[in-house]
This record gives C-alpha cells, sequence and structure tokens, in this order.
C-alpha cells in the first residue's frame, strides 16, 4: 500500500492519501498542519527532528531500512516514509515569513506535465512570493513524489490549488485581477499563427472580441489532441509586450503553458476577458522555446520586482509632506 499510495493518483485520491518521504518535507507538511495518519521509521533517532506532539497522534511503525529502501525510488533513502491525509489548502496554517511577504501576484499552471518542472514552478512560486498557484486539468499531480521532492517543501508555503476546470478558475483568483500569459514567440508569428487557425475554422470575420466574458468562449480541444484538434478553435488577439516592461496590475496572474502542449485556448480566452497581454521573453533566433520551469522563474520574479518597485514609490509618496 505504501507503494501503491507513491505510484498512483488513483489511489491517492481515492483513499485521501499523501507520501512524504525525508526529514525536510515531512516536518515541513507537520508544521503546516497537515494530518500525519502513519510514519514508518528505520531508528528512533529519526524522530527527535521532528514535532513530539503532531508524531503522538499518528501511529508510529519501525521498520527496516531495507524496507523503507525497497518501497523508496530515492537513490538515498533517508530511513523515514509519512503516509499523510491528503493536504486542504483551506485548512493549512502557511509560515508566517511567507505570509508577510506574499505579493498580489497568482500563478496558473496550464498542461505543466512533467513533474520536474511542476516542482521547480512551485518553488519558484513560493520563493517570488506568489499568493496562490492554480493546477488546471491536465498538469500531472502535485502530489506526485517526483513533484514533491523538486518542490523542495513548496506545497507546504503557500495555497496549492489543483484540478481546476477552466470554467472555475475566475472564481479562484481576487476580484478586478488581470490575466498575462508567459510566451516566447515572436508577436509575428503569433499574429500569423492566429490568423492560420481562424483561417481553418473557416472564420471569415474579424477575431473574437477580447472582452468577450469568459463564460462565451468557444470549447477548447480535448488535452490529448495534437495540433490538428485545435481546428475550429477561435483563438483571441492579446496586446504584446516584453516581460520587463510594466504589466503589473494588482493583482496580476500569470500563465505558464507546457512545453508539449503550450498555452490552451482557455487560458488566452481568460487573459482575454481580464484585458491582460502576452509576455514575451525574447530568445535568440533559432532557439525553439525556454524551460516551462525557466521561463516561470524568470516571469515572476520580474513581476515581483515590479510589484516591490511600484510599493516601495507608493510608500514613499505617502510620506511626503503635504503643501
Amino acid at each position: 500500500k505504501v507503494v501503491t499510495i507513491a505510484k498512483s493518483k488513483k489511489f491517492r485520491d481515492n483513499h485521501g492519501k499523501v507520501l512524504l518521504e525525508g526529514h525536510r518535507l515531512i516536518k515541513d507538511a507537520l508544521e503546516a498542519g497537515a494530518v500525519l495518519q502513519t510514519l514508518f521509521f528505520s531508528t528512533v533517532g529519526h524522530l527527535k527532528e521532528l514535532p513530539e506532539a503532531e508524531l503522538k497522534r499518528a501511529n508510529l511503525v519501525k521498520v527496516k531500512f531495507e524496507d523503507i529502501k525497497s518501497w523508496s525510488d530515492l537513490i538515498t533513502p533517508q530511513g523515514l516514509i509519512g503516509i499523510f491525509s491528503k493536504p486542504d489548502h483551506a485548512k493549512m496554517s502557511y509560515p508566517a515569513a511567507q505570509l508577510t511577504s506574499s505579493l498580489p501576484l497568482l500563478l496558473i499552471c496550464d498542461n505543466i506535465r512533467d513533474p520536474g518542472n511542476l516542482g521547480t514552478i512551485l518553488r519558484s512560486a513560493a520563493g517570488a512570493g506568489c499568493e496562490k498557484v492554480l493546477l488546471t486539468k491536465g498538469c500531472v499531480d502535485p502530489w506526485e513524489p517526483k513533484v514533491l521532492r523538486a518542490g523542495m517543501g513548496a506545497h507546504f508555503r503557500l495555497p496549492i490549488v489543483a484540478s481546476l476546470d477552466w470554467e472555475s478558475v475566475p472564481s479562484n483568483l481576487p476580484a478586478g485581477v488581470q490575466v498575462c500569459v508567459a510566451d516566447n514567440k515572436d508577436p509575428g508569428a503569433q499574429a500569423e499563427t492566429a490568423s492560420v487557425l481562424r483561417g481553418v475554422s473557416g472564420a471569415s470575420s474579424a477575431p473574437g472580441n477580447s472582452k468577450a466574458p469568459v463564460e462565451s468562449k468557444p470549447k477548447a480541444a480535448p488535452e490529448h489532441k495534437d495540433e490538428e484538434g485545435a481546428v475550429g478553435i477561435c483563438i483571441p488577439e492579446l496586446a504584446t509586450q516584453y516581460y520587463y516592461e510594466n504589466w503589473t496590475q494588482t493583482p496580476v496572474a500569470v500563465v505558464i503553458g507546457g512545453e508539449t502542449h503550450g498555452l490552451s485556448p482557455d487560458a488566452l480566452h481568460l487573459a482575454a476577458s481580464t484585458g491582460g497581454k502576452r509576455l514575451v521573453i525574447p530568445v535568440v533566433p533559432g532557439v525553439d522555446s525556454l524551460n516551462s520551469a525557466i521561463a516561470a522563474g524568470i516571469v515572476l520574479f520580474e513581476g515581483k520586482r515590479q510589484l516591490l518597485q511600484r510599493l516601495k514609490h507608493e510608500d514613499e509618496r505617502q510620506k511626503l509632506p503635504l503643501v
């Protein structure tokens, strides 16, 4: 069962359990209020670094290190595996330092399917001071062991809302938010692509109204389809600018697309409905694309820089004496 929890998303969902391995991750989870059910340990010394009050509520099972080694997919297991109730972001208590550093900056992950990339993105979001991370359906399960390892405790530093339909994304965003999408395509190439897609779908009129409400958008192609599945989808045009130019309206949400499927039409429609923009990360001609985790880090920390600069200017203005 321990191995099954680690390997099977269906089993994790059905039984409401997640597996965490190692001192750092288990300690972060306990401090954030995650409920520990069973802890497997190879030596009593492993327990000394964990909060005693939380351990008293759990089943503690001493096992041979060889057993933990056979369950673990780590190269060097630490001899400590915890089975937790699946954490609910609404019931978690996040670190005070994280909350005080939080900015009106959100992240939306769109079809991020590589576990290492998603974990790194979550780690960057926590480091940048994001208020919240939304994962749409099509993203890899954030509680997969590889995502947890790459996240380095980010799961317990900021709210992560997973498996969202695009229809429910707006209700998880603050009022007045502007949604921007990260991109590294040349603006001219984007316009050409949109034009081709509209031509293929038989649309003879101008592109869809960029101010149209999210609910009125055409339905996106199923996740498993490739580029051919995009036929018949209207792609809205968005204002394009470089990521280092000012784009931080308060609050702002950034969409990062996966490397294989890129940004979905739903993401572009949501951005269009909020007056959002394409944030272009320029790359040298001939370089196909940036890794999605790298792109997320670049855009999020630039957003952080802009927001902190804006807050600093507002603070300085408030301190100026009235004439």
